[in-house]
């Protein structure tokens, strides 16, 4: 495969930034989630200035976006990260490259605090945030009920250098 292009997500590219999502959920160790949201829901619920999809040879292979945590004006800088990497793909910096341009367009934006929630099981997705500068600030201890079974979670940030100190 080709290097990775990424580029601002856009509408058509929903199929398969769905389909990696899919890939994400089947794991039972990306999200809570059991099904993918509409195109919608997804769309309403995103950052339009922050969200990207990394294509090899023009295929999505990859995608990241903000979620705003909440819509009261104090917390207009922080957002939550989200970033999926098809299985095909993963373990060849993919992932970093994409969540680097989104740290990159997330400091243009404003945004001053990203934050992370992410099971402690999924070491990859730890490791990766902490090389780009994310700390481990918690965990929510049995936060959610999985498949029967109780989940902890692993809640990271980052701080922006430059975003929101005015």
């Amino acid at each position: 495969m080709d290097s990775l292009i990424i580029e601002a997500m856009q509408a058509y590219d929903w199929e398969d930034v769905r389909r990696i999502y899919v890939e994400g959920i089947q794991t039972g160790q990306a999200t809570f989630e059991r099904q993918p949201p509409t195109w919608e829901d997804w769309d309403n619920a995103h950052a339009i200035q922050c969200r990207f999809v990394g294509r090899c040879d023009g295929i999505v292979v990859g995608w990241a976006a903000l979620s705003p945590v909440s819509h009261r004006s104090v917390y207009a800088g922080v957002a939550e990260v989200s970033i999926y990497v098809s299985q095909d793909v993963r373990r060849r910096g993919n992932g970093h490259r994409l969540l680097k341009a989104l740290i990159d367009a997330s400091e243009i934006e404003g945004f001053w605090t990203l934050q992370a929630g992410i099971f402690p099981e999924n070491t990859a997705s730890i490791e990766l945030h902490t090389r780009l500068g994310f700390r481990e600030v918690g965990r929510r201890e049995r936060i959610g009920k999985m498949n029967e079974r109780w989940r902890d979670v692993v809640l990271l940030e980052r701080r922006s250098a430059v975003a929101g100190i005015n």
